[in-house]
């Protein structure tokens, strides 16, 4: 389970039990969000940790550890950019796709105005203090990812703000801001020859519902489910819905 922008797998905590019916589920944080480590530079050599490309080559490499020679990747969002990638990567390692609301094209899953900070000259300057003034932000868009803010209960707002107390978290947050490139996948769909099930909300902001139906159209074999009444996050905002499509698609396999 490949978690989005600025989520970590608190974001599956809905779906994970009904998941596991189909097999061991695995979900991590991905680098810069949830509590995982946050390397900084100076700490690495060779390509920045938070690149596309190195989450693909960890994941990978998490399920090496695991030996698990072939899996189902769900990827929400920018997650789903991963997953696909990873596809990509390695093929014969994936038996099927779920892509719930991914980001493909062009969108990066993230709100407009973290794509805009990736842009600006001064960032690398300005630094964590510009990365610490803008969680407000990041906060105040929260509830456009659900079609129902008011489903966003005290708790699940603590969980999205409990990685804000790890050492250096904006400093990360920074350099996968900065690591950030367009991956192009729309013009490598024809590559993508296994199953794969599309979900999406009928309100989805982040990554408008019409991208995900394209999405579906131009893969070669994609089923689409659109949730109504749901947004972007509808493992989150409507887990019955959502494991009812799963579950169609995965008996289907």
């Amino acid at each position: 389970l490949l978690h989005g922008f600025g989520a970590s797998l608190f974001s599956w905590r809905e779906v994970m039990a009904p998941f596991s019916r189909f097999g061991t589920v695995i979900a991590f944080d991905r680098p810069a969000f949830g509590l995982t480590e946050r390397p900084l530079p100076g700490q690495w050599q060779g390509e920045s940790p938070y690149s596309a490309e190195s989450q693909v080559r960890l994941t990978l490499g998490l399920m090496d550890k695991l030996d698990v020679p072939r899996a189902i990747l769900v990827g929400n969002s920018a997650g789903g950019t991963i997953a696909m990638l990873t596809t990509l990567r390695a093929p014969e390692r994936v038996q099927a796709l779920i892509l719930v609301s991914p980001a493909v094209y062009g969108g990066g899953g993230a709100p407009s105005w973290v794509r805009l900070l990736s842009d600006l000259p001064q960032v690398r300057r300005a630094g964590p203090l510009l990365v610490r003034s803008l969680v407000a932000r990041l906060e105040a868009s929260l509830p456009s990812a659900w079609h129902d803010p008011g489903k966003i209960t005290p708790e699940v707002l603590a969980g999205y703000k409990k990685p804000l107390q790890v050492d250096n978290w904006d400093r990360a947050f920074l350099e996968f801001v900065l690591a950030g490139r367009r991956q192009d996948l729309e013009q490598q769909l024809d590559r993508f020859t296994l199953p794969v099930l599309v979900v999406t909300g009928d309100d989805d902001r982040w990554v408008p519902t019409a991208q995900s139906v394209r999405l579906s159209q131009e893969l070669p074999d994609a089923q689409l489910v659109v949730i109504p009444n749901c947004g972007h996050v509808s493992h989150e905002e409507c887990p019955q819905e959502f494991m009812a499509a799963v579950t169609d698609f995965m008996e289907g396999q």
